[in-house]
């Protein structure tokens, strides 16, 4: 599949509505959650940075992706240095996540052209994440924040493109009300890939999961 720009990537997201959130140590693990989310209608996969040689996993999974699953957007969460945002952007992501705004992988992403969605907590983040040229920002912890602060944020700035990220669940009527305040998409980690599912490799339940999520919101988009 050809490379995608940052625009193009950024349209993609805000189509999709979904970003999958996931690590492992074991890079068979991931290789075999990233194939049941791709089958389930997935097209966006966050690899979260964390552990000993996280970077040669996403190296092996990058690898794997391009061949098994080839329209699938990989990009790397939980970065907070420009060190390491540089390190998965030559390994090959195409997407970078921090819990924070960190000006110096604004920078790298910026001079790559990757898109980048830095973490943010409060109005005056997020607009300092639109000065810096941030398209989507993630808000965390969405969870403690909840929908309601996507409501209040989108009345001043309804030009504000939002990915809470934790505090999104499999309910419809939760997703229902994420989407209602104005979100571009979600981002689900555990709600969507539990770790009971991981443990007794239930691949199949995952590959649901993520169905019944993509259904979910096509069908609240619709309304």
């Amino acid at each position: 599949m050809k490379k995608l720009s940052r625009p193009e990537i950024t349209i993609k997201m805000k189509e999709s509505g979904l970003v999958p959130l996931f690590y492992h140590q074991n890079r068979e693990v991931v290789k075999e959650i990233l194939t049941a989310v791709y089958k389930g209608g997935a097209r966006f996969f966050e690899f979260t940075h964390r552990g000993e040689f996280a970077h040669e996993v996403f190296s092996d999974l990058v690898k794997f992706s391009r061949k098994e699953c080839p329209e699938m957007i990989l990009g790397v969460g939980s970065v907070v240095d420009a060190g390491t945002a540089s390190l998965y952007m030559n390994l090959g992501a195409e997407f970078v996540v921090s819990p924070v705004i960190r000006e110096d992988v604004v920078k790298i992403c910026n001079r790559r052209k990757v898109l980048y969605l830095p973490g943010c907590g409060s109005l005056t983040e997020i607009s300092q994440a639109e000065e810096l040229g941030c398209e989507i920002v993630k808000l965390f912890p969405a969870a403690v924040l909840g929908p309601g602060f996507v409501k209040a944020i989108k009345g001043p700035q309804p030009w504000t493109s939002i990915m809470p990220s934790g505090g999104v669940s499999l309910e419809k009527e939760n997703i229902k009300e994420w989407f209602n305040t104005g979100v571009t998409c979600v981002g689900m980690g555990s709600a969507l890939i539990p770790k009971d599912l991981v443990e007794n490799s239930d691949f199949e339940s995952i590959k649901n999961n993520v169905a019944k999520v993509l259904k979910i919101i096509s069908e609240i988009r619709s309304e």
